[in-house]
């Protein structure tokens, strides 16, 4: 009786325990660590992808023009300031002329002296000639001595050379007083060309030295970015390529262009290609000089090959590639990639074909031998 008591027992606890095993086993493999972790998946598909060069630049003028004394001084006036636009030969300032016009009047009472002098030779080498002539005249008709023609002949020499020297003074005095008014017209500061005050490095009473800058101008229509791209992904850039431009201050708002020329020589430092690129159209309002644009420069569109999404990619035990799966099998496959663009589509070159199905995001790291599950997405989250 005690052992019919004793199986019903049993019987009872085992009709309880197996289920709640069975149902711990239905658990473990649906929802806990051993259930088949959810995938997304896509097929490998040939096309085609116009990969794209991503670059920072600063904006800079293509012609700069610093304007300043052609000798040393002191700023008289400056009339123009920061942001102001100038028309050609505009002037912008004048310098203090210290003692030029009394060094132009010196000079134009010596060179009144010198032309007085130059005439009196003139003069004398006039009576000179004709004082030859009335002797040549006088020898031949045998009234006078051949050794007082002679000195006749000598006289006139001499007041030739007399001419000569006074003309040649006259002259470099005449070139001395032309270069001191050239001087005093240089007092003043004019634009050379139209543009935009950018910088007014002096004021008034300001003492400049020659070549010293006091304005600097620039012309707004020759604005370009001076762009930096890595040299690794910069096969490809030259010039009249269409560019993308976001200037810092107008983020949303791009602007286009295009690559002017590519730079022959590069920054060995940061390893950085230079090319400069130019804006489609003048930008309004302009830009400020020194600020930094980004810049997207699209290439020329390359050959058709197999494409997958960037996202796709993993690194396993230092080999890049892809989860695949083969018959619901998950193994990892080595890739060689080439060009990508900036829709995040990478070129497959090798280790893929059409058709073979990959993984591209994961509830969870994956490894070989994992069991995964095929879904439409993720809700958690794509690792």
């Amino acid at each position: 009786m005690r052992n019919l008591q004793l199986q019903r027992r049993t019987w009872a606890l085992l009709a309880v325990v197996v289920p709640l095993l069975a149902l711990l086993i239905y658990v473990a493999l649906r929802t806990g660590p051993l259930a088949p972790i959810a995938v997304t998946v896509a097929s490998v598909e040939s096309g085609t992808i116009r990969p794209s060069l991503f670059g920072v630049g600063t904006v800079e003028a293509r012609y700069t023009y610093k304007i300043g004394p052609t000798f040393a001084g002191r700023v008289k006036r400056l009339d123009v300031h920061v942001g102001d636009l100038v028309k050609p030969g505009q002037v912008l300032g004048e310098m203090e002329p210290v003692d030029l016009g009394d060094r132009i009047r010196s000079q134009e009472f010596a060179l009144r002296k010198a032309e007085a002098s130059m005439t009196e030779a003139q003069a004398r080498h006039a009576y000179a000639l004709s004082q030859v002539r009335r002797y040549e005249q006088l020898f031949a008709a045998r009234l006078t001595s051949e050794e007082v023609l002679a000195g006749k002949r000598q006289e006139l020499q001499i007041t030739e050379a007399a001419a000569a020297a006074s003309r040649e003074d006259f002259a470099r005095m005449r070139t001395d007083r032309e270069a001191l008014v050239t001087q005093r017209n240089n007092l003043r500061l004019v634009a050379p060309v139209g543009g935009v005050v950018v910088t007014r490095d002096v004021d008034p009473g300001t003492t400049l030295v020659a070549g010293q800058t006091a304005v600097e101008v620039i012309d707004p229509d020759s604005l370009w970015i001076n762009a930096r791209f890595d040299q690794i992904s910069a096969s490809g850039l030259a010039a009249g390529l269409p560019a993308r431009i976001e200037l810092r201050s107008r983020r949303g708002a791009a602007l286009a262009g295009s690559v002017l020329r590519a730079e022959p020589k590069a920054d060995a430092v940061t390893e950085e290609a230079l090319a400069k690129v130019v804006f489609a159209g003048k930008p309004s309002p302009m830009p400020a000089v020194g600020e930094i644009a980004e810049v997207t420069v699209n290439l020329p569109e390359l050959a058709s090959t197999p494409i997958i999404p960037n996202v796709a990619l993993r690194r396993q035990s230092g080999k890049l590639g892809v989860w695949q799966l083969v018959g619901g099998q998950l193994s990892f496959t080595s890739i060689g990639v080439g060009a990508s663009d900036l829709e995040g589509r990478v070129q497959v070159l090798s280790g893929l074909k059409n058709g073979d199905v990959i993984v591209l995001h994961s509830e969870k790291a994956l490894n070989v031998g994992s069991r995964v599950k095929v879904v439409q997405s993720l809700s958690g989250g794509a690792p």
